[in-house]
């Protein structure tokens, strides 16, 4: 046991089916994980659960709890079950159907059944009112404050709890903004308020609007969380300041979340992805696909020349999130994903999930619908060791009976339709990996694929023989990889401004003059709000278009071009960048800078880890098993993870079973183990 006297970090992620926990010892970079079962009618249950857990198996006392890094999925499962607050809109009078128009897009653009989902904000709860602000700042019409107090009222008796207020060309001047949503407070104190520019100001009121709304939308329920996670670790006696992980990849602490709740509707996705890059830096893998396979959803994102990509426009339930988030694409795939037959006699698997409550058949807690880790449990390559940390005991015979109403409905055998029911989750994430590939213009043949989450190895090497990816790397703890990312994560922030102006010679001081602004302003963030006190780093970019264009690309920048005034550096910059995606630049073309953009991150003290010593010769497998893989029965030789040392072999087909997952080898696959403990697949044909 460790002494009381120690320091500890943890990070903890929540999913749809399981809490995991990472635990960094300080000083001696010990790390411990678990996995609890989540408790969606009681939150924060599973939270004290774990801590007691971490203190009674690995001696983490409360009180030696220096840092609590947490990632939820409260803000994402609000807006997808849409069980949000009520709201109001309020908007410049004329403009009342700008979340309805959106962009005049349908979701499926060649689908005659397709319809709009319906908006977060009902239309008898948008409301105009007179006065407005110029494209450059000025004001053409006053506001009319006096309106404001029949908005307030009818909102109230509509049923609204809180209010946006989202006018016209607020992210060049949002004085009216503010002076509505004052004077909204001041009418009905009893309704929260929140104003576009505030949240994220940026050209486009659609966009600005929607992220208002959607940050809004989850506020309540996201306050009241993390209000009783402060509780929750008061209660437990954990001293630390809880931080939150961010759609960005960085963290921010629980008072900013409060608020800024826009910020962390992605926050499991995006520390998994940031844990995946943090751990393939140490095993010196620079390009990677990564696949984190929870009880919910299969989500992949790629990592470049060591460096997690990002974007804006990310789909959250129906609607699009515009402020930065890690680039994930996610799909309804996870280990607890139904599998079904539908009216035409097809197989289908997901989007529905059997998630903690009841679960997957196997996990015998009353599910009796068949599941992707029922299918792998049919196959036979679970129930040969504990679940999840000992959490769950496998039950094989309802895995076999929900399996095998799915089997009689299609016609075909047991385990003949496990398998399928694994095809057919395979062949949906190799669809969207197609797509993911083609907008980042990459050959996957250059990549390794890092699977992750609960069942991520499990379905790992399927989908790498797929898609002709001829590497695979299954980290040491792939249950708690998005656990571990929260715990590795910079204290970060992203600024913005808007500029809209022709590239130059005139917007050189004006992009001078917004760096400055946006740069006392993270540094505001980062020093007073956040505390942070170590060193920083920023990083600068702008969102550039050709004249003409309807959308624009992200150009990375150098501060010295901005300081300097340097705009051919600053135009070279945009058609290297628009050559590099579109494979084509028009160097007589004029330019527009519509965004300038800064991100600030103080760095976060990472653990070192120290290289296992080496051990030739092949792994000894701990006995063999039959499983039905590639239509038809094998015995293939079962190894414990616990047991594979630095430098071991072992080839596929083959299985390889640990605490918080099962890695499933086909054949044709060679493997060894890094200086790291990490198991890298290599496909042989």
């Amino acid at each position: 046991m460790t002494s009381r006297s120690s320091n500890w970090r943890i990070g903890v992620d929540i999913g749809g089916t399981f809490i995991d926990f990472c635990a960094l010892e300080t000083g001696t970079n010990r790390l411990e994980s678990l996995k609890v079962l989540t408790t969606p009618d009681d939150p924060g249950r599973e939270l004290m659960q774990g801590l007691a857990l971490l203190q009674e198996r690995h001696g983490v006392a409360p009180e030696a709890v220096a840092g609590f890094v947490h990632g939820t999925t409260v803000g994402i499962n609000t807006i997808i079950q849409r069980k949000g607050a009520r709201l109001a809109l309020v908007t410049n009078a004329g403009f009342e159907d700008v979340i309805e128009l959106a962009r005049l897009r349908m979701p499926e653009v060649y689908s005659l059944f397709c319809s709009r989902p319906e908006q977060l904000i009902p239309r008898d709860l948008v409301f105009g009112v007179r006065g407005r602000v110029m494209a450059d700042g000025s004001e053409a019409e006053a506001l009319d404050e006096a309106a404001l107090a029949a908005i307030a009222d009818t909102a109230r008796a509509r049923g609204a709890v809180g209010i946006v207020v989202a006018f016209l060309h607020a992210y060049r001047n949002p004085a009216q903004e503010q002076a509505a949503k004052a004077c909204l407070q001041r009418l009905a104190p009893d309704l929260f308020a929140f104003a576009s520019a505030e949240i994220w100001p940026v050209i486009r009121e659609y966009e600005r609007t929607t992220t208002a709304i959607l940050n809004a939308y989850v506020h309540p329920r996201v306050a009241g969380y993390l209000g009783s996670l402060e509780a929750t670790l008061r209660d437990r006696g954990v001293p630390a300041r809880p931080m939150l992980t961010k759609s960005n990849g960085g963290i921010m602490d629980v008072a900013a979340g409060k608020t800024a709740c826009i910020s962390m509707l992605l926050s499991g996705t995006a520390s998994g992805v940031m844990g995946a890059a943090y751990l393939a830096e140490q095993a010196g893998q620079s390009n990677l696909l990564t696949l984190d396979i929870g009880g919910t959803s299969a989500d992949l994102a790629l990592i470049i020349d060591g460096a997690p990509q990002f974007g804006t426009g990310e789909i959250i339930g129906d609607f699009p999130l515009y402020v930065p988030s890690v680039s994930v694409t996610s799909i309804g795939a996870g280990g607890g994903s139904i599998a079904s037959v539908d009216g035409f006699g097809v197989l289908r698997v997901g989007p529905e999930s059997a998630g903690s409550t009841p679960g997957p058949a196997c996990y015998g807690r009353g599910g009796t619908r068949a599941t992707i880790t029922d299918a792998v449990a049919v196959c036979g390559f679970l129930g040969h060791a504990p679940l999840a940390y000992d959490a769950l005991r496998m039950d094989r015979g309802r895995a076999e009976a929900a399996v095998g109403a799915v089997a009689a409905a299609l016609g075909r055998g047991l385990r003949e339709t496990g398998e399928a029911i694994l095809q057919v989750a395979v062949s949906e994430m190799f669809v969207e990996v197609n797509k993911l590939v083609a907008r980042a213009g990459v050959d996957l043949r250059d990549f390794t694929l890092m699977p992750f989450g609960g069942a991520g190895p499990m379905l790992g090497c399927l989908l790498a023989r797929e898609l002709g990816i001829g590497r695979v790397m299954v980290p040491r703890r792939p249950g708690v990889v998005c656990a571990l990312g929260g715990l590795i994560a910079d204290v970060k922030s992203d600024f913005i401004r808007t500029v809209f102006a022709r590239a130059d010679a005139a917007v050189m001081p004006v992009l001078k003059a917004a760096h400055a602004d946006l740069r006392r302003e993270a540094e505001t963030w980062l020093r007073d709000e956040q505390g942070f006190a170590g060193p920083a780093v920023a990083t600068v970019s702008a969102d550039m278009r050709y004249h003409g264009q309807s959308f624009e690309i992200e150009v990375p920048l150098d501060e010295a071009w901005l300081s300097g005034g340097d705009l051919p550096a600053l135009r070279a910059a945009f058609h290297r960048q628009h050559l590099a995606l579109y494979d084509f630049d028009d160097a007589g073309a004029e330019i527009q800078v519509v965004n300038l953009r800064l991100v600030i991150a103080g760095a976060t003290a990472r653990p070192v880890m120290v290289p296992e010593p080496r051990t030739e010769g092949p792994a000894e497998p701990e006995r063999e098993v039959a499983v039905w893989l590639d239509g038809a029965e094998r015995r293939v030789p079962l190894y414990w993870r616990a047991a594979l040392r630095h430098g071991q072999t072992l080839a596929g087909p083959a299985v390889v079973v640990q605490e918080d997952t099962t890695t499933c080898i086909p054949g044709g696959f060679a493997g060894h183990v890094d200086a790291h403990l990490n198991l890298h697949l290599v496909r042989e044909n």
